[in-house]
């Protein structure tokens, strides 16, 4: 199926044709005017146009069985040799048409100037003056309309192929974001599981809360980006149901930047950080546990924080990346390409901080779009 953008080209290359060819016939117009009188037989400017504009209008009729040939029997690796003898004998028959009509609008002119003139006699005279001429002017069609023939056909695989890296960057978001629901469903399940045995209440309770969750997680399944609120509307369910199995254990602090609320974020991007905080922070020690999360705008770049008062790591040690952290720093990659960053480093006064940095921006109906490259992704 032929783009929006291939038609609209291939109907400006048609209504430009005709204004290249009156610039041409202009030019000669006047080059046949100024030599004219530079020889002693000066000849009028409305002379010196009919015949320009005849010859080249002439030209422009031509062109179009020419640029057809082009297209239709290109200079490719295989029959090359046999195109090119088709186009030699296409150059002769185009010289001598060209010759036919000229002399047939000769006879007009020269009647309307009340010298009339034999098509024999005009015919003759323009195969002596013109036939060579008009060979190399076929060939100069052949070779405009081959390059930009190439040229058409290069932009439309560069097209072809952006659609396609776009269609296999959205596939692989998409497969990554169906990992990531399932994991953490499993997760919930199990400590649901676990509570059952100990507070039944609590374990309904935090049922009640998983349907909630799993029903806002389907109607923004296809979403690869929303925004920030959304993302911690998203989160808080999450939360109620982690604070349902720890109880007083678990508190949670947020310093939330007003004008970091509607920047876009990847969906779904903060739960697997909080779950890695709790997993691995939270839920080893016996103190009370705590996690702060952060967002802010720093200049073109929003950074997320999710901190834990947990154990944080030793000096040699790498983060633990589970199914959640490598499926984040994945999407984050297949989003943003180099215009992210994943980091992780001890707290100041313990525990373990995870930021994410990405470019600021705000979806269509915000008013702020500051992210020069968002890593050429397709959009």
């Amino acid at each position: 199926m032929i783009s929006n953008l291939t038609l609209r080209a291939r109907w400006l290359k048609w209504a430009v044709l005709p204004g290249v060819w009156t610039l041409i016939g202009l030019s000669f117009a006047r080059q046949f005017y100024v030599s004219s009188s530079s020889f002693g037989n000066p000849v009028s400017w409305r002379h010196a146009l009919s015949h320009s504009l005849a010859d080249w209008y002439l030209f422009a009729v031509l062109s179009l069985p020419a640029i057809w040939l082009a297209g239709r029997f290109a200079f490719a690796r295989f029959h090359w040799l046999r195109n090119a003898v088709l186009h030699v004998a296409a150059s002769a028959v185009f010289s001598i048409g060209w010759m036919a009509l000229r002399a047939v609008v000769g006879q007009w002119q020269s009647s309307v100037a009340g010298e009339p003139i034999a098509f024999g006699n005009a015919f003759q005279t323009l195969f002596l003056k013109t036939f060579y001429f008009n060979v190399l002017v076929y060939w100069v069609i052949v070779s405009v309309a081959h390059t930009f023939g190439y040229y058409q056909k290069f932009h439309e695989r560069e097209l072809s192929a952006l659609e396609l890296e776009k269609r296999l960057t959205q596939a692989k978001l998409q497969a990554l974001q169906m990992q990531l629901n399932p994991h953490f469903l499993f997760n919930t399940l199990h400590a649901i599981s676990a509570l059952m045995h100990k507070d039944v209440e609590a374990a309904d309770r935090m049922i009640a809360q998983l349907s909630d969750l799993l029903r806002y997680a389907l109607e923004s399944t296809e979403a690869h980006e929303v925004p920030l609120q959304q993302e911690l509307d998203f989160l808080d369910r999450y939360l109620e149901i982690e604070q349902t199995r720890f109880g007083k254990r678990l508190t949670v602090h947020k310093e939330i930047d007003q004008d970091a609320l509607q920047a876009r974020v990847p969906n779904l991007v903060l739960q697997p950080l909080v779950e890695n905080a709790i997993r691995h922070g939270i839920e080893p020690q016996s103190k009370p546990g705590r996690i702060e999360l952060r967002a802010r705008r720093v200049a073109n770049q929003l950074q997320l924080q999710v901190c834990d008062n947990g154990i944080g790591l030793s000096a040699d040690e790498a983060p633990d990346e589970g199914v959640g952290l490598s499926n984040t720093r994945a999407r984050l990659q297949q989003l943003y390409g180099e215009a992210q960053k994943l980091q992780f480093r001890n707290g100041t006064d313990g525990g373990l901080v995870v930021s994410v940095t990405i470019p600021f921006r705000v979806g269509p109906n915000g008013s702020v779009e500051s992210s020069k490259d968002l890593s050429k992704r397709s959009a």
